[in-house]
């Protein structure tokens, strides 16, 4: 991610660290002072009531809302394994790769299903066609989609369902071997099928890499979720274990929240 990468101590156990982070839109603050630490190898799930700013947060972890004009961080840091985001010898692609992300409605590119998953790799360099086809093949199968495209593998991405696109759009992601994969809502555009067999991937990628979801389903967040932190009104009400969160909340505006009480 930085242009003198052994400078950088790497913390293991922590992914990531974020620390009194403020977060505007222009004149806009959207995130006040939220600070906490992303577990590795967990899942952490955010919940909250839309334009709570969960989907701002984990933007910021990879640098991608630099993309919206007069959207930044005023203040706060955030580190990647120790490595902090906002140094100016930030290469924000290396960073990307690193902190791949899955978006709430697929969107595999007008390719091949082989040309999706190495996509990543060709852009970074990778010409090698025996490399290619490996890690195409490894990404599909961790993905769960490998024995179900393994013969069409250079037909259209728009020939398979809307679950299979979401795991080719994930196999796109992990092909390039990210440490974190962010997913903003990746079940929202799915059949109770399909988000199923999500939620089964979900739990096999968090033995190869550090998960972050943003879900508005309180049963996705349990189901999947080793850590659960809930946001309100661009703060961080409370952050926890997941069962904690869900069975005894320590804060009012949780409890209300996972009881349906608003939201």
């Amino acid at each position: 991610m930085v242009n003198s990468p052994t400078e950088t101590p790497v913390s293991t156990d922590r992914a990531v660290q974020i620390r009194n982070v403020n977060f505007s839109y222009g004149s806009k603050q959207v995130l006040h002072d939220v600070t906490l630490d992303i577990p590795a190898n967990q899942v952490t799930a955010f919940i909250g009531p839309s334009g709570c700013g969960k989907s701002t947060l984990i933007r910021c972890i990879n640098r991608i809302n630099d993309r919206i004009p007069a959207a930044k961080v005023t203040s706060g840091s955030i580190h990647v394994h120790g490595i902090d985001i906002h140094r100016e010898d930030i290469n924000l692609h290396e960073l990307r790769r690193r902190v791949g992300m899955v978006f709430q409605k697929y969107n595999p590119f007008a390719k091949s299903i082989y040309e999706n998953v190495v996509y990543g790799l060709r852009i970074a360099g990778v010409k090698k066609r025996s490399e290619l086809d490996e890690a195409a093949e490894k990404a599909l199968t961790n993905a769960a989609l490998w024995n179900e495209v393994k013969d069409r593998l250079h037909t259209s991405a728009f020939g398979l369902s809307g679950g299979q696109q979401q795991r080719l759009c994930i196999a796109r992601v992990i092909a390039t071997e990210p440490d974190i994969v962010l997913m903003d809502e990746p079940c929202a555009a799915l059949d109770p099928l399909a988000t199923l067999k999500i939620e089964e991937l979900i739990n096999e990628l968090k033995k190869k890499f550090t998960i972050v979801i943003v879900t508005h389903n309180m049963s996705q967040a349990t189901r999947c979720s080793d850590r659960t932190a809930f946001m309100y009104l661009g703060k961080l009400i409370e952050y926890g274990d997941t069962m904690q969160i869900f069975e005894n909340p320590g804060n009012s505006q949780t409890e209300a929240y996972i009881t349906g009480a608003f939201g």
